[in-house]
C-alpha cells in the first residue's frame, strides 16, 4: 500500500472509531458542561465585541486569549506571526488537533444599537476609522475558549495534543501566512487534523458543512490607467483615462460572462475608482481597485489573464500609454477533507439531536484557514447559524426585510444558543479526531 493510501486508511479508521465514541460522550457530558460555563462565555463575548482591534493590532485581544488558555493549563506562546497565539495541551500519545480562531475586526462602524456595541476607533490606512466585530470573530473566540474548557474537563477520556491557534489578520487574508512563516508547523507540532468554524446568518441551531471547495480563491487588482490631463472643454488635447477606465469596467465583465464556463463560479468586482479633482479638468491618471473570486484554479487563471488583457486593450483603444496592472494573490479556497467531513458530520448528527446538521453550498467569500490545510493538514471548516429563525423566515418571504449578513454594520449574532451550539459542535469535532476511547 502506498504512503498516501496508508495515511487515508489510518485516517478513516481513526475517525470511524472516534465518531461513535465521541457521540456517547457528548450526549451525556458536553451539553451540561457548556450550559454550566455559558455565563462566563457570554461575558467574554460581549467584552471582545466592545473592544475590537484591527489586523496585526490585536494586542489586547491576543493577551486575553493567552490568559484564558494559561488558566486552563495550556502551554502558551504569544507573538507568533505578529500577534498570534499558540496554546498547546499535551495529554499522552495520540493525534495533534489544531483548532483555529481569528482575532481581528473590521474597519467599519457598528450600527446594531446593542448595549455592548463597539465605539472603538483606530488608525487604518492613514486615517481614523471605527472598528467593529461585524464578522463575528468575537463569537468565534468565545466558542474557541469554550471548546478548550470542555476538552480539558473531558481530559480523562482522550489522548493526544490540543493545538489551539488564535490567528491575527484573517480579514486581510495574511495572518495565517504570517504564522506559518514564523514557524507554526516547525516550532510547534505539525497537526494531524485542523478545524475552524464560522458564523453565518442562517438560523441558530443549524450547523452547515460540505466536502471539497468550501470558500473562494481571493485575488486583488489595482490598475493605474495613464492619460494626458487637460481642460475639460478641450478633450481632443488630452488622453482621457476616465473614459478608458469606464470602458475597462464594462468590458472586463465579458471575461466572466463570455470566457468563463457558465457552470463555474467567478466574480470580478471593481470596488474603488479614484481619479480627478474637479469637473472641468481631465486627470492624468485613474486608479481602479477590485477583487476577483473563484473556486477552481483554471477559472482563477482565466480571470486573471482576462483582466490583464482587457486593461491593455482598453488603454490601446484610447491611444494611451500601457497601464500599470497589479494582480495581488490573496487567500486560496478552503478545500475540506472528505474523510474528515464524513466522520465529523456523522458524529455531529448523532451527538447534537436538537441541531440541524446539513450540507450547504460553498461560500463566495474567502478565508485564510486554507493556508493551514494547504500545508498538508487534512481538516474542515463548518458553519454555525447565529440568527433568529423567525427573522430568517421573514427575510425569505417576497418583499421581506433583508437579513444583515456578515460585514454588515447591522450584523448582530444572537449569543444564546449560537455560542452553545458552536462550542458543542467544535468539541464533538475535536473528540472525533482525537479518537476518544
Amino acid at each position: 500500500m502506498s504512503k498516501p493510501s496508508l495515511r487515508l486508511s489510518v485516517l478513516a479508521g481513526l475517525l470511524g472509531l472516534a465518531a461513535g465514541c465521541a457521540t456517547a460522550q457528548t450526549q451525556q457530558q458536553v451539553a451540561p458542561l457548556v450550559n454550566g460555563m455559558y455565563g462566563a462565555l457570554e461575558a467574554l463575548y460581549k467584552d471582545l465585541h466592545a473592544h475590537p482591534e484591527l489586523a496585526f493590532q490585536e494586542v489586547r485581544t491576543a493577551a486575553k486569549m493567552a490568559e484564558e488558555m494559561r488558566k486552563l493549563g495550556f502551554e502558551v506562546t504569544e507573538k507568533v506571526g505578529g500577534t498570534g497565539v499558540v496554546a498547546l495541551l499535551r495529554n499522552g500519545a495520540g493525534p495533534t488537533v489544531l483548532v483555529r480562531t481569528e482575532l481581528d475586526a473590521l474597519p467599519m462602524e457598528e450600527k446594531t444599537g446593542l448595549p455592548y456595541a463597539s465605539q472603538v476607533k483606530a488608525q487604518y490606512a492613514g486615517r481614523e476609522t471605527f472598528v467593529a466585530h461585524s464578522c463575528a470573530h468575537d463569537l468565534h473566540m468565545a466558542s474557541w475558549v469554550g471548546a478548550a474548557r470542555t476538552l480539558v474537563a473531558l481530559k480523562s477520556q482522550w489522548k493526544g495534543t490540543l493545538m489551539f491557534v488564535a490567528q491575527p489578520a484573517e480579514e486581510t487574508v495574511s495572518g495565517a501566512k504570517a504564522m506559518l512563516a514564523d514557524g507554526l508547523f516547525t516550532r510547534f507540532p505539525k497537526p494531524d487534523f485542523a478545524f475552524a468554524l464560522h458564523s453565518s446568518p442562517s438560523p441558530y441551531g443549524f450547523v452547515g458543512y460540505r466536502s471539497g471547495p468550501t470558500s473562494s480563491n481571493s485575488d486583488a487588482l489595482e490598475i493605474i490607467f495613464k492619460g494626458r490631463g487637460g481642460h475639460g472643454s478641450a478633450p481632443d488635447k488630452t488622453i482621457d483615462p476616465i473614459t478608458i477606465a469606464a470602458r475597462f469596467i464594462t468590458d472586463v465583465q465579458t471575461v466572466v460572462s463570455r470566457e468563463k464556463d457558465p457552470a463555474e463560479f467567478g466574480v470580478v468586482t471593481i470596488g474603488a475608482v479614484q481619479g480627478g479633482t474637479v469637473g472641468n479638468i481631465i486627470p492624468d491618471t485613474v486608479v481602479l481597485r477590485g477583487t476577483i473570486r473563484s473556486y477552481q484554479p483554471q477559472v482563477r487563471e482565466k480571470l486573471l489573464a482576462g483582466i490583464r488583457r482587457t486593461a491593455l486593450a482598453a488603454a490601446a483603444m484610447g491611444g494611451a500609454p500601457e497601464p500599470q496592472v497589479e494582480l495581488v494573490p490573496g487567500g486560496a479556497a478552503i478545500v475540506n477533507d472528505a474523510a474528515v467531513v464524513e466522520r465529523t458530520t456523522a458524529a455531529l448528527k448523532a451527538a447534537l439531536p436538537g441541531v440541524q446538521v446539513a450540507q450547504v453550498p460553498p461560500i463566495t467569500a474567502s478565508e485564510d484557514f486554507s493556508e493551514f490545510l494547504n500545508a498538508g493538514v487534512p481538516g474542515m471548516m463548518f458553519f454555525v447559524g447565529v440568527s433568529k429563525p423567525e427573522d430568517v423566515a421573514a427575510a425569505m418571504k417576497p418583499g421581506g426585510k433583508p437579513l444583515p449578513f456578515n460585514h454588515s454594520p447591522f450584523f448582530a449574532p444572537v449569543p444564546e444558543p449560537s455560542i452553545k451550539t458552536s462550542v458543542q459542535a467544535m468539541s464533538v469535532a475535536v473528540l472525533t479526531a482525537l479518537g476518544a476511547p
